[in-house]
């Protein structure tokens, strides 16, 4: 199956690619994954994605495309994928379906991940994480044994700089002006599958395979 999950920043949708990719058996893709890859490898596209981070500057959309339709050319992607991350906006969207047109191949299903902004706040704001390991706490969702401490390796819990509440409201601001309007598109095309992303995740993970699988 050729899929994307979409949501907001907060919604879930690295947890629930997991689940997904396990039980299609299929590659999950995002584009940081593509650029890491590409400038590991040293390709052209890698050398031009390198030389715009390494100016500060966005990547722009003509080269993240093509390193997008470069990857779904791959062998592990002939029988599908999960594409996360791309596309946000809807000319990416527009070059995507007509990249896939050109090979003979189109999308199955676009999965939307919907959250109330309030809980995104709560969610992301709540997040620590340990400065040594890495192990990721919630103040009331996932609280560790002894406040600000790491329950593996005993080191300072912090709260990274974009989960501040300010930063986090400024996120899901970008999303809902840039990558929302891409509900519209795929629901006119009668591909949107949207799910409440406030139910536990073990539930979400198994109504998104239910819908895939039927």
């Amino acid at each position: 199956m050729r899929l994307i999950i979409m949501g907001p920043p907060g919604a879930g949708k690295g947890t629930q690619a997991k689940q997904i990719v396990k039980a299609l058996d299929i590659p999950h893709i995002s584009t940081g994954d593509i650029f890491r890859k590409n400038i590991e490898d040293k390709t052209e596209l890698g050398k031009k994605v390198k030389s715009y981070l390494d100016g500060g500057k966005l990547v722009p959309d003509e080269l993240t495309i093509d390193l997008v339709m470069d990857r779904l050319d791959q062998e592990d992607c002939k029988d599908g994928f999960l594409l996360d991350g791309f596309p946000r906006t809807i000319h990416q969207a527009e070059a995507l379906e007509e990249g896939l047109k050109d090979r003979g191949k189109s999308l199955d299903r676009v999965l939307n991940i919907e959250v109330d902004p309030s809980i995104l706040v709560e969610r992301l704001s709540g997040r620590r994480v340990c400065t040594h390991c890495g192990a990721s706490y919630h103040v009331t969702g996932n609280p560790p044994k002894e406040e600000g401490i790491c329950d593996d390796c005993q080191a300072p819990l912090i709260q990274r700089q974009d989960d501040t509440e300010k930063t986090v409201l400024d996120r899901i601001g970008v999303y809902e002006s840039q990558t929302a309007p891409l509900i519209d598109f795929y629901n006119g095309r009668d591909l949107l599958f949207t799910v409440d992303g406030s139910l536990p995740i073990t539930k979400i993970s198994e109504v998104l395979i239910n819908e895939l699988k039927k």
